[in-house]
């Protein structure tokens, strides 16, 4: 089903906002019920993004719907050519347990706000919050536009099997590939936000005291359960040591020298993940943290010394809040390493040289990154979110959101005030006139 009138739409987002700035609170409440998620950081990144996106769309949606005109080929002539947004019609959006709230929402908006018809299946590993978006977009859209069903892998299963025009997924690359195997059954397009071993290059001339700063936040920021955090550090040996030095400090600073009574410390989703996590940590040189208390799913911030791949930590994406530390002395063992991984979601580096940023941004192949931060290029949405390759397909955020749910439609408007013969049997001499014309264009 498509939602064609744009005034229809933009009235219901409008709605939708008024009902996510009135149940702000207890959308932060449901996220720390479901993972101990920090108010500050619930806020910042799932209850207060979305609403900056839906602000964003509502204000731009006219203009993103309006057909494109582009310049007409002669061979045309005369014409007008335009591109038009068609929305694809049955939308299935499936969202992650991580940030439950915003990677659900956040797509229903661009999906709706497009013109289709939306199913979202959220994660049933965060009940509370997947429970309140039910209740929130039943109180704005009819079940024909946006439908919320709840449920685990066996609805998830069951939701794919059927037809749809659109499938939408974040999670798992495990996952990811089931739901692209489903879509291929019917050639359904797809996007994917997966995720993967996210490198940060701290190189020697970087500003070791901010790096740390901004490392250690992106990296355990909700506990490291972020797609995008940083997986793994290459270091620089002749800064190797200071670097760790100061990551202590950063540490220790954020989060007190016991974070499990931090309030602003999330916890790991649930026990599977939990023991997933803590087997990355047995036989391993801890040089910060390690502790652990599994009746409270915590773990706590914790650095590893690391110098193979062979290493289980270093063979599938982390996703918790350890962070390994490998040193490196040239830039043949950082491709080395890199190269030898799946092409990352994300990438950073930290480094005063421009030598180096060029070097970084040309040789390799990833999602999105940073040069000097972690994490921050999701926040900018004039810039497209996504993976490639093992990390992911399409993109989105802002304007890409509202590209990836229509399709491109090219129509040609032909004017019937003159008709060139030249295309039409019989061809005669044709071709050699039609040569001389092209050799002029």
């Amino acid at each position: 089903m498509e939602i064609t009138n744009l005034q229809h739409r933009k009235k219901k987002l409008t709605q939708l906002l008024s009902v996510l700035q009135r149940e702000e609170d207890a959308c932060c409440k449901a996220l720390y019920e479901d993972c101990k998620k920090p108010e500050f950081e619930a806020y910042i990144s799932e209850v207060n993004y979305v609403i900056g996106e839906l602000k964003n769309t509502i204000k731009n949606l006219s203009s993103w719907s309006k057909p494109k005109k582009v310049w007409s080929s002669i061979i045309n002539f005369p014409s007008s050519d335009y591109i038009y947004n068609q929305p694809y019609g049955k939308v299935l959006i499936i969202s992650p347990w991580n940030y439950p709230y915003q990677l659900a929402i956040y797509p229903v908006i661009a999906a709706y706000a497009a013109g289709n018809s939306v199913v979202l299946k959220p994660s049933e590993l965060t009940p509370e919050t997947s429970d309140l978006i039910k209740k929130l977009l039943e109180e704005v859209f009819e079940s024909n536009e946006v439908k919320v069903i709840l449920g685990g892998a066996e609805v998830s299963t069951k939701l794919l099997a059927q037809k749809w025009d659109y499938i939408f997924f974040t999670g798992s690359v495990a996952v990811g590939k089931i739901v692209a195997k489903a879509a291929a059954e019917n050639l359904t397009p797809v996007t994917l936000e997966l995720g993967g071993k996210n490198p940060c290059i701290i190189d020697e001339t970087a500003n070791l005291e901010i790096a740390a700063r901004r490392i250690a936040w992106g990296k355990f920021f909700n506990a490291g359960q972020t797609c995008i955090a940083p997986d793994y550090l290459l270091v620089h040996e002749s800064v190797k040591e200071k670097f760790i030095h100061q990551l202590k400090l950063v540490i220790t600073k954020n989060y007190g020298d016991n974070p499990i009574q931090s309030p602003d410390f999330a916890r790991i989703i649930n026990l599977k993940n939990w023991d997933r996590l803590h087997n990355f940590l047995l036989n391993q040189e801890i040089i910060h943290g390690g502790e652990i208390d599994k009746s409270n799913l915590y773990i706590s911030p914790t650095l590893l010394n690391t110098t193979s791949l062979k290493e289980d930590v270093m063979k599938e994406e982390i996703f918790g809040p350890i962070l390994p530390i490998i040193a490196y002395s040239n830039l043949s063992e950082v491709e080395e390493i890199i190269f030898n991984l799946d092409k990352p979601l994300s990438a950073y580096l930290f480094t005063t040289s421009d030598k180096a940023k060029k070097y970084f941004t040309n040789t390799f192949s990833f999602g999105g990154g940073c040069i000097n931060d972690t994490m921050v290029h999701f926040t900018n949405n004039n810039l497209p979110f996504g993976g490639i390759g093992n990390s992911g397909i399409g993109a989105y955020h802002g304007k890409y959101s509202f590209d990836t749910f229509v399709h491109k439609k090219a129509v040609v408007h032909r004017a019937n005030w003159l008709d060139i013969a030249l295309k039409y049997p019989p061809y005669k001499d044709n071709l050699k006139l039609l040569k001389k014309v092209l050799k002029w264009m």
